[in-house]
């Protein structure tokens, strides 16, 4: 808070201050300071914007694990389903073995009956001595001899048939108490998981809180050093009457005109000093500074922070990710696109490089390959992995 009353405080002596020269000396270190938060704050977006990059992968495979966990529940669900359309199955089956079991206890009963009249005065012996002939004897013994078979087959099927109804029982007990110790269990991960992803969630809003305050902060910066680097200008101009040979001046209209001051001077477009054409102007002295991951200054770029850096020379804050610069400012037609707005490729992901474009088809940015170069996106590579997206983030 304390630096941005100081910087606040330089800016108003160099507005109302009659002695440009002397403000524009007084103006530099500030710049550097300005230059200096930015960076600082910048640096702190990347980490968040990195970190919630994180979350959000993490809530994207724990919400897999939920759909598998889902998914398993429903399947064990109609596994508890079925068995219990087989216990009511089996229940019925029982019912009706049980009334056939004792339609065959009433078999052998009336059998008993039959063979045992009087309380059992008459047996089998007398069945067989009380008959009239040799043939009735031989006929009378061959009944008893199936009859007694038949009995003892009977007796045999019910007691098979107690051991069926008993076994099936026992599988229909065992198979639910495991449903049901496998329901818990899948339960317990599902409220797990979504303990998990609550947690996840706070996370991700507490850092997309931060991101915010954190790009406030980083476009509060850029309006002061925007505003710094114009009355700098105005200094210089009125020290500094444009001429021929000169690298910096001011137009009719009190804009600021920067060329590019290295050997790439002539790959460079004549600008008239406004936010797009500084923001292209300020990647052509660096051509050829090689590609560093996550490089966000003039020692080192990657595509992302190129494009912020660049923008931030005009004073227009940017996100430092193409995760994010892929939704900033408006979403235009390539058949409308103009010098300035961002083009973005399919490369390692859905728009996973981004450049500035600079008119006739072709475009500045940080390439692993070049470094920091001019390329064309009409042919080659670069067209068959650039899909259309263009946005627009400054006029």
């Amino acid at each position: 808070m304390k630096k941005s009353f100081v910087t606040i405080a330089t800016v108003v002596v160099i507005g109302l201050s009659s002695n440009l020269a002397v403000n524009s000396v007084h103006a530099e270190p500030n710049i550097q300071q300005i230059q200096s938060d930015r960076s600082e704050v910048q640096n702190k977006l990347s980490k968040a914007e990195t970190e919630i990059s994180k979350v959000l992968t993490e809530i994207e495979k724990l919400n897999q694990k939920i759909k598998e966990v889902e998914d398993a529940l429903k399947s064990n669900q109609k596994m508890i389903d079925d068995t219990n359309a087989k216990v009511k199955t089996t229940e019925e089956e029982i019912v009706k073995l049980q009334e056939e079991i004792e339609k065959r206890y009433d078999i052998l009963s009336n059998r008993m009956v039959n063979y045992q009249k009087n309380g059992g005065n008459i047996g089998f012996l007398d069945v067989i001595f009380g008959s009239s002939s040799f043939t009735d004897f031989i006929s009378r013994v061959t009944a008893v001899n199936k009859i007694t078979t038949s009995d003892q087959d009977l007796v045999d099927q019910l007691e098979a048939d107690k051991a069926k109804v008993a076994e099936k029982l026992t599988e229909l007990s065992e198979l639910q108490t495991e449903l049901e110790g496998m329901q818990q269990t899948i339960l317990a991960q599902k409220e797990d998981n979504e303990a998990r992803k609550g947690e996840l969630k706070d996370k991700e809003q507490g850092l997309q809180a931060k991101i915010d305050e954190l790009q406030m902060e980083d476009s509060r910066l850029a309006s002061l050093q925007a505003e710094v680097n114009r009355q700098l200008a105005v200094a210089r101009a009125a020290s500094n009457p444009v001429t021929s040979t000169s690298t910096s001046g001011s137009d009719s209209n009190g804009s600021l005109t920067t060329l590019s001051k290295s050997s790439n001077t002539q790959n460079a477009p004549v600008v008239s000093g406004n936010v797009v054409q500084m923001a292209i102007n300020a990647g052509y002295p660096h051509l050829g500074t090689p590609y560093v991951w996550a490089g966000k200054g003039p020692g080192g770029f990657d595509c992302s922070g190129f494009v912020s850096w660049a923008y931030g020379q005009a004073g227009v804050s940017l996100p430092s990710s193409t995760a994010a610069m892929q939704y900033s400012g408006s979403k235009v037609s390539y058949s409308d696109i103009r010098p300035g707005d961002l083009v973005f490729f399919n490369t390692y992901k859905t728009n996973g490089h981004v450049g500035i474009y600079v008119g006739n088809g072709k475009f500045i940015g940080a390439q692993n390959s070049t470094g920091l170069a001019v390329a064309d996106m009409t042919s080659g590579y670069w067209k068959d992995h650039f899909a259309g997206h263009v946005r627009r983030v400054a006029n």
